[in-house]
């Protein structure tokens, strides 16, 4: 499909800030591995978190919804924390399975690219690399759009970021075995509801030339994505059908973004933010797709750098969004009791200070190579009773390249790879 006739289609030119970058089905394999469940959605908490403001709940329970526990939060910033909703489970998610407290980024430098390459291709990064760049490794979307079985259509695998502008590159490697021909598709939601797309393309002829570069960038980024095919083999092609479905699926959602529906569909006082709305989006997704393989990248926490107080804020919204995810899974019919949620952040966070104060008094934290608290993290892997332990804690030494080797495990397809992964199979957390 050509820009121009998406745009015709759904009347909305920036939605090239949404433009999937839909791709192949997959390869025929030969049937091997049982799965656990036919769905996983791995919640990806970016930006770096601590331990001291999660498991160890030094701020009191700041993740009421995914830890047990009532501990009130710390008065001096309590008035900085934004009431959410009540839960809308009737337990805490760690009860509905495994709490890892005893996680590690165990290798490399602790930066974002680091972190995020560690989690998404169970490899150690030991090098500095760009946000922008495409890690060297395959990631977990070409590993189970390549060796999974029977073959799954690429709409069954999606890397859903906050952005176009920091992560857009993860949803595949430059491996030269694997590479965009068995990524996932990629989505990156919040320009979607902070854009005011009905005007915006209606008057070209008054933006600014900043704009106009924009526009540009958006139209180059939509004819790269939509005239884009692949032949591997000679065989192997977009899926039309799969094509189609995915557009007017955000035609959809565009039309009910530009009359105001999506203004804040979980009625969030005052407001939702980019994670809680990329949460939403993975609801979306998981309505109409069933999806077997989703990551949603949560980023809002990294305002730790300059403010201390808006980070333990942030982490309080993600806790509700999860649950709410969690949630609309157990709603959604071909999702309900068959997908395992893993929840896990990319780093922890340093110990020390950096000296920047918040209005509150407390200061800010950057995650640096040489403390230690930079690499203590946690895991929830959350499931169907009989499968996944419930409201089990392990403090058994693990990692984060564990979870790549771990989904692999849960779809079935981790005899297959034909190399080894470093990390292991979170064990613990199953029957």
């Amino acid at each position: 499909m050509e820009r121009r006739s998406f745009i015709k289609k759904a009347a909305l030119g920036t939605a090239g800030l949404l433009a999937p970058t839909i791709l192949p089905t997959g390869r025929l394999f030969a049937a091997t591995g049982s799965r656990k469940a036919n769905h996983v959605v791995f919640c990806l908490f970016s930006g770096g978190v601590r331990t001291i403001e999660t498991t160890l709940k030094n701020e009191g329970n700041l993740l009421p919804n995914l830890l047990k526990g009532n501990e009130s939060i710390s008065v001096d910033i309590a008035s900085g924390i934004d009431a959410m909703p009540s839960n809308p489970l009737p337990k805490s998610l760690q009860e509905y399975g495994t709490l890892f407290s005893n996680m590690k980024f165990s290798s490399g430098p602790t930066g974002h690219f680091n972190g995020h390459t560690t989690a998404i291709t169970g490899q150690h990064t030991n090098s500095s690399l760009s946000l922008r760049s495409n890690p060297p490794f395959p990631t977990i979307f070409e590993l189970y759009r390549k060796h999974n079985s029977p073959v799954h259509a690429a709409k069954n695998a999606w890397w859903l970021s906050h952005s176009n502008n920091l992560y857009p590159l993860l949803n595949h490697s430059s491996h030269p075995e694997y590479g965009a021909s068995f990524a996932a598709n990629m989505i990156a939601p919040n320009p979607f509801f902070q854009w005011d797309v009905s005007v915006n393309l209606r008057h070209e002829l008054q933006f600014t030339d900043q704009k106009a570069a924009v526009i540009s960038d958006l139209q180059e980024y939509m004819n790269s994505n939509f005239r884009k095919t692949y032949a591997l083999n000679g065989s192997v092609q977009n899926n039309d059908n799969d094509r189609k479905a995915i557009v007017d699926w955000m035609t959809t959602l565009q039309n009910k973004a530009v009359s105001g529906q999506l203004s804040n569909p979980w009625n969030v006082s005052p407001y939702m933010n980019g994670d809680q709305y990329s949460l939403f989006f993975a609801e979306e997704l998981i309505k109409s797709f069933q999806p077997e393989l989703l990551v949603v990248n949560l980023f809002n926490v990294d305002v730790a750098h300059t403010d201390f107080t808006g980070y333990c804020n942030y982490l309080h919204r993600a806790d509700y969004g999860v649950a709410h995810l969690w949630n609309t899974i157990q709603s959604t019919p071909g999702m309900k009791d068959d997908t395992i949620l893993i929840v896990m952040p990319e780093i922890g966070r340093n110990l020390t200070a950096n000296g920047i104060m918040d209005n509150y008094g407390r200061f800010a934290l950057d995650h640096t190579n040489g403390d230690p608290l930079s690499r203590d993290v946690f895991g929830l892997v959350i499931g169907p009773a009989g499968v996944v332990k419930q409201n089990h804690n392990s403090t058994d030494l693990c990692a984060t390249v564990d979870v790549v080797p771990t989904i692999a495990n849960i779809l079935g397809f981790d005899n297959e790879l034909p190399f080894n992964l470093p990390g292991s199979v979170l064990t613990e957390a199953f029957e």
